[in-house]
């Protein structure tokens, strides 16, 4: 039976579990608006794995368990190895706001002001992989497409190539996404104080909701289907 779990911090802003096999166990890492990223174990013990930045918001790993996160303030995005090693693989963004990591290691930010989301490859260089969208939060289901959380109210779906569709409308305040894997997408949208659920082929339900405090701006999903929250 899946659950929900709220992660007890006051200012996380992004979420991500590691389930790479260098790690041991699932651990639950946050990105804070503070400017560290804290992780967790599945004990629930919180160390601090950086600090030192600004504002971070999007936060991925990518397939061979390097962390990427951005900083709202500086427009950077900080790439961290296992042992926490930072480097800047990307600068000068506007208002980068979510990220995700597609199975070749490139790097996708929903760059919110902007109206664009950006590529970067592993070399460091950067496109625009869509434009005219209001992009908040990204995620990559297991087939490659990419899934943009829009501030419109929409859940937009790119192809590889780019092709855009519609996945879903009619949110209110869609702020983050986190794919389970069963495949089904959970959307966190704060204005309707609720978490849905999406299958596959797009049938909606209500995974959780609630009155003020609820409201989630960070999803992350492990692999017995529990989801984590940030809370709003």
């Amino acid at each position: 039976m899946k659950t929900i779990l709220a992660v007890n911090t006051a200012l996380c802003a992004g979420l991500v579990i590691l389930f790479s096999p260098i790690a041991q166990g699932q651990n639950l890492f946050d990105a804070d608006a503070t400017g560290s990223i804290y992780e967790f174990t599945p004990g629930g013990a919180q160390s601090t794995f950086a600090s030192g930045m600004s504002y971070l918001r999007g936060i991925a790993f990518d397939s061979v368990g390097d962390l990427f996160v951005d900083d709202v303030v500086s427009g950077n995005i900080y790439k961290f190895t296992p042992s926490g090693t930072r480097t800047t693989i990307a600068s000068g963004l506007i208002s980068p706001w979510g990220l995700a990591c597609n199975s070749a290691g490139d790097v996708f930010v929903a760059s919110v002001d902007s109206g664009n989301i950006y590529e970067i490859t592993p070399g460091g260089t950067p496109s625009i992989f869509a434009s005219g969208v209001n992009p908040v939060g990204l995620a990559f289901n297991s087939a490659g497409d990419l899934f943009d959380a829009d501030g419109s109210g929409h859940i937009y779906e790119f192809t590889p190539a780019g092709v855009q569709t519609t996945f879903a409308s009619g949110l209110d305040g869609p702020d983050c996404l986190a794919f389970g894997s069963d495949g089904n997408l959970f959307v966190g949208a704060d204005d309707d104080l609720a978490i849905y659920e999406f299958t596959p082929n797009g049938a909606r339900s209500t995974f959780a909701s609630g009155p003020k405090p609820f409201g989630p701006l960070a999803l992350a999903v492990d692999n017995a289907g529990d989801v984590f929250m940030a809370n709003g």
